[in-house]
């Protein structure tokens, strides 16, 4: 890190704790003198008792947390030929990322329970690799795999917006959770961010103290908000605690049902939430682009993904409809029906043969089968205008699959990586 340099205007910011990559680096002593004993990282003018300035920089001179800028040894893309996919080893993550992928028809099978490798049978030559979920995100940029399942928040933090890094669908249907700003329910004067940058409290001798796990996040947030005097300090778990033990003012941490913050007398404020964060599916630009066969895999997966993640909660309801033809019940419906009565594009309309009890066609009319999806909450509602348009017989049950001609993500993806769709038609068919 080059040395301690201000620039006229803008707030400095210091930090004692380098970015994820710099904290892997091997610790001397000289080093390790150089660490507050509170493990904090000061966001204010540096003592001359302080460490070595190699160990504070300012926001403006730290490559290490700019992913485009790390130096990052890569893997060259001739160095093996098997495509790898890394998805989270343990947790709740880890269960819905199988639940998933399993829906869709790519159930992962692992040979030995005490291996990290498995494979995809329905997607031959790509290897699964059971990785933590911050080393997925390092292995996609290092280029040990290709293609990796991770929460948007840990591909923030860690992959840092390396450019390398390609989000084909940002929105698995799981892990969603956010992450913000919690202070004690005991500062009643602050609800809002604005009122925690105004509180006269914090000051550039006694600044804010903010516990996070997200600490690349955290100064990006703080700085763009133009907080200044603000401490950062690191921990893995129990965020919640620090508060109540006087170890940090405030938290900056994931939040999904907010249950464990009320349980620790803390509560979320106006305009401090830092990120929404879900399951994502993420791959790197290079592989897409240089590896055989990744693209291809990439596209099956998300017309899997895509198809599965659209059916859920629609269910295809039926009934049968008197009619003189199918044009005639079309306008019924679209007339009396409206949207409700619309589904996907347009209800699908056919006939039924209705043969009298001689074997004969029944003189009481014609009946006409009619088709369309509905999100399970409309069931009801539907089921009840349907009989309003002479429906009966009404049969639901749930989808699977809704193929669209092509996922939208992948034509987004196409677009991103500078390709020709034309060029990839086929997958479509093969």
């Amino acid at each position: 890190v080059g040395p301690l340099h201000r620039n006229s205007g803008d707030a400095v910011l210091l930090l004692t704790q380098m970015s994820a990559i710099a904290r892997f680096a091997p610790l001397t002593a000289s080093s390790l003198g150089a660490r507050r004993a509170d493990g904090r990282t000061q966001f204010s003018r540096v003592s001359p008792r302080r460490a070595a300035p190699a160990r504070v920089v300012t926001v403006a001179s730290i490559p290490q947390q700019r992913g485009g800028e790390t130096k990052v040894v890569r893997q060259p893309i001739e160095s093996r030929d098997a495509i790898r996919m890394g998805i989270p080893s343990k947790g709740r993550m880890a269960e819905d990322t199988m639940d998933l992928l399993a829906d869709c028809q790519l159930k992962v099978r692992k040979i030995n329970p005490r291996q990290y490798a498995a494979e995809i049978p329905n997607v031959p030559g790509m290897e699964v690799w059971f990785q933590r979920a911050t080393d997925v995100v390092r292995k996609l940029i290092s280029g040990d795999v290709d293609i990796g399942i991770v929460g948007y928040d840990m591909l923030r933090e860690i992959g840092n917006e390396d450019p390398d890094l390609v989000v084909v669908h940002d929105a698995l249907g799981f892990g969603g959770c956010h992450l913000a700003v919690a202070v004690p329910n005991a500062w009643e004067d602050v609800n809002s961010l604005r009122d925690l940058m105004n509180d006269k409290r914090f000051t550039k001798e006694r600044p804010l103290r903010v516990v996070t796990a997200y600490m690349n996040l955290a100064e990006q947030f703080f700085r763009e908000q133009g907080m200044t005097h603000v401490v950062l300090s690191t921990a893995d778990g129990a965020l919640e605690a620090a508060p109540a033990m006087g170890a940090a003012d405030c938290i900056l941490d994931l939040v999904s049902s907010g249950t464990t913050l009320r349980e620790n007398n803390l509560k979320q404020i106006e305009g401090g939430r830092v990120l929404e964060s879900q399951g994502c599916l993420v791959a790197s630009r290079t592989a897409l682009l240089e590896r055989p066969g990744t693209l291809e895999i990439i596209h099956e997966m998300l017309e899997r993904l895509e198809a599965h993640l659209r059916a859920e909660g629609l269910f295809m309801v039926t009934a049968n409809v008197r009619g003189s033809s199918a044009e005639e019940v079309a306008t019924k419906l679209a007339t009396n029906g409206g949207q409700l009565l619309k589904g996907l594009q347009g209800p699908t309309i056919s006939s039924i043969y209705t043969p009298s009890t001689d074997g004969t066609a029944s003189k009481e009319g014609s009946f006409y089968a009619v088709s369309l999806a509905v999100p399970k909450t409309r069931i009801y509602e539907t089921v009840k205008e349907l009989r309003k348009n002479g429906g009966s017989g009404v049969l639901t049950f749930p989808l699977t699959y809704v193929f669209d001609e092509e996922p939208p993500r992948w034509s987004a993806l196409i677009n991103n990586l500078g390709l020709d769709a034309k060029d990839y038609e086929h997958l479509k068919i093969q």
